[in-house]
């Protein structure tokens, strides 16, 4: 794709784990003021002008390149703020969008990840932490091994819950006896952490598309 003489900017921002208490001020400003927004249903019916005021607007969908088609044509005429949840360098659109766009055309607005999130409900410092993703993917046995001491989080979605994935971490060499913290639905209202054993998932009620974390 030819982006020579590109002056405008795909600025991507992270709009956090949901709730507009965790938006950063910077990111707030961006989506303010966009004249072309892309983002989630959930995320454009929160944060897209509500009068319209002219602005063009992209749900994201499973048809990535009718995005990526939207954003090349914005950007003949104006910038495109497209909204990511969390963090946009964590599992989100920016991957796509480094691969059809150059660099120098691109800002990222960092944001706040449900996993930061639930790392901070947990008190727990995350900088040792192995973070891993099981939304939509299965990592690789190698990244699953227990080592004492460690730290694990982990992104779930309707396959891999907390359900089914303390099985896996088992296999794997963990210990039943491991905290396992379940976190669904962070920042909102109905926000929910709750702190079993590892052997204890099979039998507790099922949470899908949240955060776990596990202790060594």
């Amino acid at each position: 794709m030819e982006h020579t003489g590109v002056v405008h900017k795909i600025i991507v921002a992270g709009i956090g784990p949901g709730n507009p208490d965790y938006l950063v001020p910077a990111a707030c400003k961006a989506i303010a003021g966009a004249k072309a927004l892309v983002g989630g249903r959930r995320a454009l019916a929160q944060y897209a002008a509500s009068d319209g005021a002219g602005q063009h607007i992209m749900a994201v969908t499973r048809d990535i390149e009718a995005v990526m088609a939207f954003i090349q044509e914005e950007l003949h005429e104006r910038d495109v703020v497209v909204m990511v949840s969390g963090d946009p360098g964590y599992y989100s659109l920016l991957d796509a969008i480094k691969r059809k766009f150059p660099s120098e055309c691109i800002r990222v607005i960092p944001g706040i990840s449900a996993m930061q999130l639930a790392f901070a409900r947990m008190n727990l410092p995350w900088h040792d932490a192995r973070l891993v993703s099981f939304h939509g993917r299965q990592p690789e046995r190698s990244a699953l091994l227990y080592q004492k001491g460690a730290v694990m989080g982990m992104l779930t979605d309707a396959k891999f819950t907390s359900r089914t994935i303390p099985l896996i971490l088992m296999e794997c060499g963990w210990p039943g006896e491991a905290k396992l913290h379940i976190c669904t639905r962070l920042s909102y209202d109905d926000e929910k952490v709750v702190t079993i054993r590892l052997r204890e998932a099979e039998n507790y009620p099922e949470a899908k598309n949240g955060i776990l974390l596990v202790e060594g």
